[in-house]
């Protein structure tokens, strides 16, 4: 039951999601959602993913991002072996968003 209650409770919260319509709407949505820390690890997370897309190394990601080896290494795992959900990130967003910084 508690299972069941918490994919409802995930299927509410990205069908909120899904309707916000602007980037603005959505800074404003997570900043009441998350705290100041999921929020930059969330951040913290995509920049890793994109410099991971672009064929940057591990120790120079730690040194621009910040990011722990292991959640580079959680990252990396999730782009090779998870559900596509970066990659899909990746094929919808133009070069420049890519490597613009967060």
């Amino acid at each position: 039951m508690k299972l069941e209650q918490q994919k409802a409770d995930q299927a509410a919260l990205f069908s909120a999601i899904l309707t916000l319509r602007t980037p603005e709407e959505c800074y404003a949505f997570f900043k009441d959602l998350c705290t100041y820390q999921e929020l930059n690890a969330m951040a913290q997370r995509l920049k890793v993913a994109k410099m991971l897309h672009q064929g940057t190394v591990f120790h120079e990601i730690v040194e621009q991002t910040g990011a722990s080896t292991a959640t580079i290494s959680r990252v990396n795992r999730a782009i090779k072996d998870g559900c596509n959900g970066y990659q899909i990130i990746f094929d919808r967003m133009t070069e420049g968003e890519l490597s613009d910084p967060l």
